[in-house]
């Protein structure tokens, strides 16, 4: 025998709902009392109290182990990488000299980089150092902040100052400054206690053709480095952190390519000739070095 179940109306329905809802007979909310939806409540406030407590002490308990200065752990940062500047995408520096607009974005972009560098702003918020010494500025026991930088004026980088320069770096006249800096490393004394520069070639990858690695020796020509031999000086170093060396700016190397040949793509890389900066890493083609392509077009 099949019984039928009872079908309801739609109004047998709401009167359900509103009663599951609010039962004034019992006056339940929801099927529970006040009493019952009191004690959930208090049980959540409590537990996720509990939680954010543990959480709130687990970060501060880890946070009296991390300095405001100094990185923790900076053991992948033990050798620095060099950049370049102008900085350009896929580290492409093109020049077409009859076209203002493909070298005046070069220009805009080095007149901001090297603000920094005017020599009243380095008088004003540096230091004159010693050259050939580290410029160690040790706390001793108290916290010895701001530290101190040395100078380094914009007038160093000679004819890639871009000071009263009608060629805009070289950029109009197909003869463009390319700046190398190296990247910070926090208590880094670079050179180990040595003298230390930079070096430029014409160089392919080494899975090119040996031949295409001798064409770009030839077709970079000439340059000049400012400072003198692309000297780096020791008293640049160490560096202490942005939050300690608030005005430290980053000693650099400016390469003025005299005749690179036109119309023809050469691969430059220049490294640091540093004691205690490995620059033999095929894994690494940033570890104290730094590989670009420079073109010159001209009609």
């Amino acid at each position: 025998m099949v019984i039928q179940k009872e079908t309801k109306s739609c109004g047998q329905v709401v009167e359900e709902w509103k009663e599951f809802v609010w039962n004034p007979r019992t006056h339940q909310f929801m099927g529970r009392t006040g009493t019952s939806w009191a004690f959930i409540l208090l049980f959540y406030l409590v537990f996720y109290g509990f939680l954010t407590a543990m959480f709130t002490l687990t970060m501060w308990v880890m946070l009296q182990t991390v300095s405001d200065h100094t990185p923790k752990y900076q053991d992948r940062l033990t050798t620095p990488g060099l950049m370049i500047r102008p900085k350009t995408e896929n580290l492409d520096v093109i020049v077409n000299v009859s076209d203002t607009e493909s070298w005046d974005q070069h220009v805009q972009k080095l007149n901001k980089f090297l603000e920094p560098y005017n020599d009243s702003i380095q008088a004003q918020k540096n230091d004159v150092c010693r050259p050939g010494r580290y410029y160690e500025q040790p706390d001793n026991g108290v916290l010895n902040y701001p530290k101190r930088a040395c100078q380094f004026n914009r007038t160093q980088l000679g004819d890639c100052s871009g000071i009263g320069d009608p060629t805009h770096y070289g950029y109009s006249t197909g003869q463009p400054c390319v700046f190398i800096k190296m990247n910070r490393v926090i208590n880094f004394y670079a050179g180990a206690n040595q003298s230390m520069n930079v070096t430029c070639v014409g160089k392919r990858p080494r899975h090119s053709r040996d031949k295409g690695r001798d064409e770009d020796a030839e077709n970079l020509g000439h340059f000049v480095m400012f400072p003198a031999n692309g000297s780096i000086d020791l008293m640049y170093f160490p560096y202490y952190g942005k939050k300690f060396h608030v005005n430290y700016t980053q000693p650099l190397v400016a390469v003025k390519f005299l005749n690179v040949t036109p119309n023809v793509e050469v691969n430059v890389e220049c490294r640091i000739n540093a004691a205690n900066i490995a620059t033999d890493d095929e894994r690494d083609k940033f570890a104290g070095r730094v590989a670009f392509k420079l073109r010159i077009n001209k009609t």
